[in-house]
């Protein structure tokens, strides 16, 4: 084989091994869907709107899954002191795996005035797929405690999915899909590889730039090596 031929076929090798790890790579898709509730409360239905985002972060052989509200829902009529209002959730599984996923986090850190919107805390569980594919995670029932009662709100406007992951079961499918929400907040999963569609794209394009930079080199040092050869006849 020429020398040109030679150098060609290195860099095509190398375009094609970056090619080759953008199109292995997991799928994760993310976006922030309106969910429109519906509340039981105490003292009366009362219904609110609220844009949900999730997230999924790899944590061992599962998943941390945090649940975020951009807007508050429900209200009580009188207010709700420091530490006084528990929130908690379930989120739908879909696609390769199914069931629900229990998701709940902190209680309100400040007081909440009456008659306001109630914002709740980021909400946050541990997810273990039971099957490998692609699954979907949905906004599904908030339930919010406070001094003594309950409130549950349903999703009425069959939101779709919040979140899409590729996931491989664990110990070959072996495992349950579970969560169970600790209390704690989404820092928990701070310093691991996030799965959200950014990250990946951010991850991929560094490794594959990688996998190119490797080839040129490749390239230049035959380019010269073949220079030195050609000076030295």
């Amino acid at each position: 084989m020429s020398y040109r031929k030679r150098t060609a076929a290195l860099a095509s090798a190398a375009a094609l091994a970056g090619s080759a790890v953008w199109m292995a790579a997991p799928v994760a898709r993310a976006e922030v869907v309106d969910v429109n509730y519906q509340c039981k409360t105490p003292i009366g239905d009362k219904s609110a709107v609220s844009p949900i985002d999730i997230k999924g972060v790899r944590s061992g052989s599962g998943y941390r899954v945090t649940m975020s509200w951009q807007k508050g829902v429900s209200s009580s009529p009188v207010e709700l002191g420091k530490g006084a209002m528990t929130p908690s959730a379930t989120i739908a599984l879909g696609g390769a795996d199914s069931g629900t996923l229990s998701v709940s986090g902190p209680a309100n850190d400040a007081a909440i005035p009456a008659n306001t919107p109630i914002k709740i805390s980021d909400l946050s569980g541990t997810y273990t797929p039971k099957k490998s594919g692609e699954v979907t995670f949905t906004a599904g029932v908030l339930t919010i405690k406070a001094l003594g009662t309950t409130t549950t709100c349903t999703p009425t406007n069959d939101p779709g999915p919040s979140l899409t992951l590729d996931v491989t079961a664990a110990s070959g499918g072996g495992a349950t899909g579970s969560a169970q929400g600790d209390g704690s907040g989404p820092d928990d999963g701070a310093g691991l590889p996030r799965t959200g569609p950014e990250d990946s794209a951010v991850a991929l394009g560094t490794l594959g730039g990688t996998v190119l930079l490797a080839g040129a080199a490749g390239a230049l040092w035959l380019t010269r090596r073949h220079q030195e050869a050609r000076s030295g006849r």
